[in-house]
């Protein structure tokens, strides 16, 4: 890895030189291991540990198949489907990677004792497989998460409609918290040259996530003066929901749970702030079975006051169970409430009369189609949306990393330093960094 590393860094090194390059036998890489799918069996979820479970050691190369290829990783990222591996819930990834490998010989290389974990990155390309014509080695890229066959016709129209769509690094093997990730190369993009490569890697997959959820027509369809109303509006998802909306003159109302958060939201050019810490929002009963429609109509009551009387077009719907009930009440007649995630819980209640006589639509929304993730990352690229990366950590502490995530304590998004020495490497365009300097770091030093 020291050649190749040495390589990246020159910054004359030629493609030429890149495919003379010679690849590793195994490289370092966060994983979990089947093995100890149970070892968090009887502890609450907000007790188990990633520390325990996340292992950075060497692993094998794996083949590199047809329209795939590989990346030296200088940088990658946290999002919450590694926690969701690492404490092995809902289920494990293990059941994602044997129904693959069953697929075809080449699936097989994923369903391994092992599952390499990380759906972002950033970094080079150092091979591409058979049929690959767009991207050749030495080429600085970021990777979607995408991962589809697109062998029969239901992700033609949509590629997130592929019967065999996937995560890569969640349902796959091989994910970007390693030295050397593998992806299919319709995965790769431009890398922005104006961010480093930690910058450069954050983006990825909460980006891609919030332009389908909000902007795109398969999801919230936004246009300009919709009131948005953005739960956890300054973190990994809803810090870019925020900036799509004021980017696409639409009006955020932004849910925050303290002071800081809040600041980091205005400093966005939001105006419209709830603090439910400070208001005290108690949606459910401290049972937690059963909700409080007092409480809707206090929330309700309150983004009127913030909107001039107005309710909410379209709700940017993550937290899932805890807020649900609440997302659709406020939700104005002939609204919509998009949804993924779930991070609160996945069983969602609302009362169905706020729905169904008021003619409002829920929309699910998973990550993006290739065509969503390319327009996402080149507003990234033009600097028209900005990264939002709080705290970058090392491989050998992804462990922490996750931990952190897992528990909230983070801001933005949290990056992780794989081949990359240190931060603030890999910008090409100063000048446009220069320019937006402000904003790229608006979620650094809280």
């Amino acid at each position: 890895m020291h050649n190749i590393l040495e390589a990246i860094q020159s910054g004359n090194a030629t493609s030429e030189d890149f495919a003379s390059l010679e690849l590793p036998e195994s490289y370092r890489a966060a994983f979990v291991k089947k093995d100890e799918v149970d070892m968090f069996e009887g502890v609450a979820s907000r007790d188990k540990d990633p520390r325990k479970s996340l292992h950075v050691d060497e692993v094998p190369l794996p083949e590199l198949g047809p329209g795939e290829a590989f990346v030296a990783v200088m940088a990658s990222a946290i999002n919450y489907n590694t926690v969701w591996t690492s404490i092995f819930e809902p289920v494990s990834t293990f059941g994602f990677l044997e129904r693959y490998g069953r697929n075809s010989e080449l699936t097989k290389r994923h369903d391994l004792p092992y599952h390499v974990v990380g759906s972002d990155l950033s970094g080079v390309v150092l091979k591409v497989g058979a049929g690959v014509t767009k991207w050749k080695p030495g080429d600085r890229v970021v990777a979607h998460c995408l991962s589809v066959e697109l062998e029969g016709p239901d992700g033609h129209n949509d590629t997130m409609l592929d019967t065999e769509q996937r995560i890569w690094g969640f349902e796959t093997n091989f994910g970007g918290l390693a030295d050397v990730a593998m992806v299919k190369a319709n995965q790769l993009m431009p890398k922005p040259e104006h961010l480093t490569w930690e910058e450069a890697a954050s983006p990825g997959l909460v980006n891609c996530t919030a332009y389908r959820q909000l902007v795109s027509k398969n999801g919230g369809d936004m246009k300009q003066g919709d009131n948005v109303l953005i739960w956890g509006a300054s973190g990994g998802l809803g810090g870019f929901a925020t900036q799509y909306a004021l980017n696409g003159g639409a009006t955020p109302v932004c849910v925050v749970s303290n002071e800081e958060k809040a600041a980091i939201a205005r400093s966005m050019g939001a105006e419209l702030i709830i603090n439910r810490s400070e208001e005290g929002y108690k949606f459910w009963n401290d049972e937690n079975t059963k909700q409080d429609p007092k409480e809707w109509k206090r929330f309700g009551a309150r983004i009127r006051e913030l909107t001039g009387g107005e309710d909410i077009d379209i709700v940017f719907e993550h937290p899932g169970r805890e807020t649900f009930g609440a997302s659709v009440f406020v939700t104005r007649k002939g609204g919509t409430i998009t949804t993924c995630a779930s991070t609160s819980g996945y069983m969602h209640e609302y009362d169905n009369r706020y729905l169904w006589m008021n003619l409002k639509r829920i929309i699910s929304s998973h990550f993006a189609n290739y065509r969503e993730s390319w327009e996402a990352n080149r507003l990234i690229a033009k600097g028209k949306i900005h990264p939002t990366l709080s705290k970058t950590y090392t491989l050998e502490e992804v462990g922490q990393a996750s931990l952190d995530v897992h528990h909230n304590s983070h801001q933005g998004k949290v990056g992780v330093l794989c081949l990359s020495p240190e931060e603030g490497l890999g910008v090409l365009d100063h000048e446009m960094r220069a320019q937006h300097e402000t904003a790229i770091n608006r979620f650094r030093g809280v």
